[in-house]
């Protein structure tokens, strides 16, 4: 059951993910289209996240209750609905077509729970050893997911105007529902202990009590934070620096997408073996720090396309290990609720960074990468002495030499 219950979560959050890439590039210019600058840019983004904040652990505790399967199907048929409300919002104008918009981004928010589940899922069918390698793939999907959705954006907003990446994000959705519903098994065995039922802030306050597991996602929402900056900020960088439109974003995201999927896909177990998650963790947050700083200064295409090379590297490094790490020192009977509290603390970095970021870009455009450079350095200086020099009761596979 395993192999084929890994390929199908892989598809199912791959095909999601294509409709997440398609949008993604586009929201900052959908927002100029309709009067939206500074912090309201970085409101539109982050609705999606505000929203995440608050469901993702109702869903992971939900999912631990009544399995992965029927929340997964919940959240792809709810993406369909709010891509086809993001894409209808296009054809109105002025401060009617923005809430629209915000409604749109509000409603995916809700539904959003792949992400948390899908770790969970993950969880539930891999053994310690190779829990990193396999949140790897949850990783490979969220990088190919910007491989070809940023692209299909940028197609489908030349060919069908600025309702068509909506429409066409849509229409993936709906067939991840599908998919869903013919071939996604269950991964929660019947016979699982279950963890008693918390609210929302009592599930926050159990998980953060424990201080492996509040270190390990104070991490993972660092790391978050600085990589929302970044993706929140670039097309407003690229169009002022290098004049380019939606189609070339979209190939740069793509580029991106393409470097973090072989790090993900084809080299984090290897490197997991080699390094241990600490180690990595460690090493892929200076890799960031290095890179945001030398972002906005890139004096041509060649030297932009090595630093955006360098922040995917480090950015697909880091999340596997740390989601991997998150699972293994969580209890086996709380991972949905677990994975639920680190995907929503990764969402208020997505709700804080693109705010944070769009005003200070308005001051200063080089402003919000120099800053979540010093953060990035900090994170890893942190991961260095937690993790690295004072390991104590953590758990995580154990590196191995490689002939």
């Amino acid at each position: 059951m395993k192999k084929p219950s890994l390929l199908v979560i892989f598809l199912t959050v791959f095909i999601d993910l294509i409709g997440f890439g398609i949008v993604l590039p586009l929201l900052p210019k959908y927002s100029e289209k309709f009067g939206a600058h500074g912090y309201q840019i970085g409101l539109i983004i982050s609705s999606f996240s505000v929203m995440q904040f608050f469901f993702a652990p109702m869903w992971g505790r939900l999912s631990d209750r009544i399995g992965r399967r029927p929340v997964l199907l919940i959240s792809n048929a709810g993406s369909a609905i709010s891509y086809a409300l993001f894409a209808f919002a296009a054809t109105v104008s002025g401060t009617e077509g923005l809430l629209l918009l915000l409604a749109s981004r509000v409603f995916a928010g809700v539904c959003g729970a792949n992400l948390s589940v899908a770790s969970a899922y993950i969880a539930d069918v891999t053994t310690h050893e190779n829990r990193s390698k396999g949140m790897g793939m949850i990783g490979m999907a969220f990088g190919l997911g910007f491989i070809l959705g940023p692209a299909i954006g940028a197609f489908s907003a030349a060919s069908f105007g600025l309702p068509g990446p909506g429409w066409v994000a849509s229409a993936f959705c709906a067939a991840n529902f599908l998919l869903g519903c013919f071939i996604l098994v269950e991964s929660r065995k019947p016979t699982s202990q279950q963890a008693p039922a918390r609210p929302k802030l009592e599930q926050w306050r159990h998980t953060l009590r424990q201080p492996r597991l509040a270190l390990l996602i104070a991490l993972f929402f660092l790391a978050t934070f600085c990589f929302t900056c970044f993706e929140s900020t670039l097309p407003l960088l690229l169009d002022k620096r290098f004049r380019y439109d939606e189609r070339h974003v979209g190939y740069l995201f793509a580029f991106c997408g393409v470097v973090a999927a072989i790090v993900q896909g084809g080299a984090i177990g290897r490197l997991v073996k080699r390094f241990g998650e600490s180690q990595l963790i460690f090493g892929s947050m200076l890799i960031v720090g290095v890179s945001l700083a030398i972002i906005p200064f890139a004096p041509n295409l060649s030297a932009l396309l090595f630093s955006l090379g360098l922040f995917s590297a480090g950015s697909g490094i880091n999340r596997a290990p740390t989601m991997g790490m998150i699972s293994m020192n969580s209890p086996a009977d709380e991972q949905g609720a677990t994975l639920g509290v680190a995907q929503s603390a990764g969402t208020l970095a997505r709700i804080i960074g693109p705010m944070f970021a769009t005003s200070l870009y308005a001051l200063h455009a080089p402003l919000p990468y120099l800053i979540c450079a010093g953060v990035a350095m900090v994170t890893g200086l942190i991961a260095w002495q937690c993790l690295c020099r004072n390991n104590e009761g953590f758990v995580a596979a154990k590196p191995q030499n490689i002939a």
